[in-house]
């Protein structure tokens, strides 16, 4: 009677740090990730825990995004976003809108590299996303701004995750009339590929 008390306890104690370990994500991003023109339920970092969690291992997303956003905007919140969520992962996806507005690379940079220290300092594992601009300020200057990305990950020893937008920005149809944001139609295609690419650094 006694073996089968401390078992059931053992079952209980088992269930309750299952439901305890759920792998966490916090994105930080701008318009691309804030489900911009379209409810939350249809965003792309609404549909990723479904295509991450696994039997064993749930996935939780914290979507920390806010259109029109930039790697300034992020770094004011970033503290209490990791202060109250204490994230296992942290996904940055900014810098967009710095682009679109003309900052100077070395600060942008210099932000994104703020913003993933502090994550790391919190004890959270980063990914940094690509992101590019169209051309409003010159092939160079969208060069340097690009290079930021592969240089600051080879430089912080952080994940890079591809541009994610490479092959919506190709179907218009899926491109809002701004062509700089994609439809609600494009978001589990964003989703699945986002996903893919975050396996390999997830620990599921």
């Amino acid at each position: 009677m006694i073996w089968q008390r401390s078992f059931f306890v053992l079952i209980l104690i088992s269930l309750a740090s299952f439901h305890a370990k759920a792998t966490s994500i916090l994105i930080l991003g701008d318009s691309l990730s804030a489900g911009y023109n379209m409810k939350a339920e249809q965003s792309w970092p609404t549909l990723l825990p479904d295509l991450l969690s696994t039997s064993k291992q749930p996935v939780v997303v914290i979507n920390g995004s806010v259109s029109g956003d930039t790697t300034g905007n992020g770094l004011a919140k970033m503290s209490g976003l990791l202060e109250e969520h204490q994230p296992d992962y942290v996904l940055i996806e900014l810098g967009a809108n710095d682009g679109l507005r003309g900052f100077q690379p070395n600060i942008v940079k210099n932000n994104l590299h703020q913003l993933i220290t502090m994550s790391k300092d919190a004890g959270a594992k980063v990914m940094l996303m690509q992101i590019r601009i169209p051309p409003n300020y010159g092939k160079r200057y969208a060069k340097m701004f690009e290079a930021i990305y592969p240089d600051l990950a080879e430089e912080t020893s952080t994940p890079l995750i591809p541009f994610f937008l490479e092959q919506v920005i190709t179907k218009p149809e899926w491109m809002m009339e701004d062509g700089l944001h994609p439809k609600a139609v494009a978001q589990p295609f964003i989703a699945e590929t986002i996903a893919n690419e975050l396996r390999p650094y997830l620990a599921l």
